[in-house]
């Protein structure tokens, strides 16, 4: 009877051994929680029946759930920012993370140029890298990788911002949180999702886009590469839906390069994935802010040149349909032979504009450049009105450059543009009755029109012609 009750003893401390209460990537020491939110806490547990409590130490008020399936969440109110707090899981076991703050967060994603940091190479990296010491910016970065199924979470850890941490991390990210910081005074907690050379299809889940026949249609036009899966929803699956649960104040998007490949159906895509993403969150109003495409000269390869300004455009009219969204015109601060432009610091200065001037209310801040509203025939003339400068237009350069302008037979002839005011009135002496404008509608348009605030105009075409 004792070696029996030796065994009962042993076996069920075996049993203890292995059972085991743990939560995904996403929470750990040093994270950022969304401010004035209810942030969710979840994980896992291999006690089928066990009671969960969380507490955070800014109320020391637990709260308690139960384990179904295995699974356990809650949704810890948040405070306004502050910290350093801890949050304590208590089950079998406990959990204690440490030195979290609560603050923003912004999830980071897109291909090369969002992926870009320190350790590529951008202007002034060194002294940059030098001067991040942030202990109010924190880092988490996801690997890329690709899967076929929707995964519950991804290696990854939450890091403080220091000139080592911040070697590595996303250079257009770190920008962004530092300009928010400066201004907000508040932690900032960025998520760093990204991969180079990839298409938007693979960032969007098939479960959760409106048209997933037209997803499936568009990857198939996407050309096969040794680097990543082609099949739609594979990056979201592996590197997006491990976060979804985890509360974020809005997004930052920064690709479009690979969509040249079936750059007309980016168009709905692109409104598409944002939507999807939404909706996982939770949140239709969730802010998505984003980088239209630079100048580039592709002549390395088979596309037409137009196909880039595609892209261009269709990133355009997603800000002027899909509410909440803002983008960043990126056409000064590019180089026709680099694909990376190496002004980083710019790039994360006008996403930060988007988010001060329309996530946090900071009064003053104009975040777009001049965006094409409408335009009048008058004569052999065209006036072409924009929003975005009230204050008046400006032409960096003698000439303002980049119109085109088309009669009924379609054909585009450079065009004569004279500023007055917030309008631009175009004249060729090729085109007698114009009837449609194009403004920096190629893969290396240089244009040089601005408004008063220094944000350069964005790309625009006023027809819907097949493009030839």
């Amino acid at each position: 009877m004792k070696r029996l009750l030796l065994t009962l003893v042993v076996f069920h401390l075996a049993l203890q051994a292995k059972s085991e209460i743990w939560l995904p990537s996403i929470l750990s020491d040093n994270m950022v929680l969304q401010q004035n939110s209810n942030a969710t806490i979840w994980g896992w547990s291999t006690q089928t029946t066990e009671k969960i409590t969380v507490t955070g130490s800014w109320n020391n008020e637990p709260l308690e759930t139960t384990v179904n399936q295995g699974k356990w969440s809650v949704e810890l109110p948040t405070p306004s920012y502050g910290g350093p707090f801890t949050v304590t899981i208590k089950g079998h076991q406990e959990i204690v993370l440490k030195n979290i703050q609560i603050g923003e967060v912004w999830l980071c994603s897109g291909q090369s140029n969002m992926q870009w940091s320190a350790n590529n190479g951008f202007d002034h990296a060194e002294e940059e890298v030098k001067a991040a010491n942030y202990p109010n910016i924190r880092f988490f970065s996801v690997p890329r990788h690709n899967s076929e199924t929707l995964q519950d979470n991804s290696p990854g850890e939450w890091t403080v911002c220091t000139p080592e941490s911040m070697r590595s991390f996303s250079a257009v990210g770190y920008f962004f949180g530092r300009e928010l910081l400066e201004e907000l005074g508040v932690p900032i907690g960025l998520i760093n999702s990204s991969w180079g050379g990839t298409p938007i299809e693979i960032w969007s889940p098939l479960g959760l886009v409106e048209k997933p026949e037209l997803l499936n249609d568009a990857a198939e036009h996407i050309a096969e590469n040794q680097w990543y899966s082609k099949t739609p929803g594979s990056a979201y699956n592996a590197m997006i839906n491990p976060l979804v649960p985890f509360d974020i104040a809005g997004y930052l998007w920064y690709q479009g390069e690979s969509n040249r490949q079936n750059a007309d159906y980016y168009y709905e895509t692109f409104p598409m994935m944002i939507n999807s993403w939404r909706k996982a969150w939770g949140n239709a109003d969730l802010p998505f802010y984003y980088v239209q495409i630079a100048p580039f000269d592709y002549n390395n390869n088979d596309l037409e040149d137009l196909e880039p300004a595609v892209v261009r455009d269709a990133q355009l009219k997603t800000m002027q349909q899909v509410a909440n969204t803002g983008m960043v015109v990126t056409n000064d601060i590019g180089n026709l032979k680099n694909i990376h432009p190496g002004n980083k610091q710019e790039v994360g200065r006008r996403l930060a504009l988007w988010a001060l001037a329309k996530t946090y209310g900071v009064e003053h801040i104009e975040p777009s450049g001049p965006v094409f509203s409408s335009m009048e025939v008058n004569k052999n003339k065209i006036i072409v009105r924009f929003d975005h400068a009230e204050g008046g237009l400006v032409a960096k350069g003698k000439d303002v450059l980049e119109f085109y302008i088309a009669g009924v037979d379609r054909k585009f002839y450079l065009a004569k543009a004279k500023i007055e005011g917030s309008q631009v009135v175009i004249s060729s002496k090729e085109v007698k009755e114009p009837v449609a404008v194009r403004f920096a509608f190629s893969d290396i348009a240089l244009p040089n029109l601005f408004n008063k605030d220094g944000l350069p105009a964005s790309a625009f075409r006023t027809d819907d012609w097949e493009l030839k």
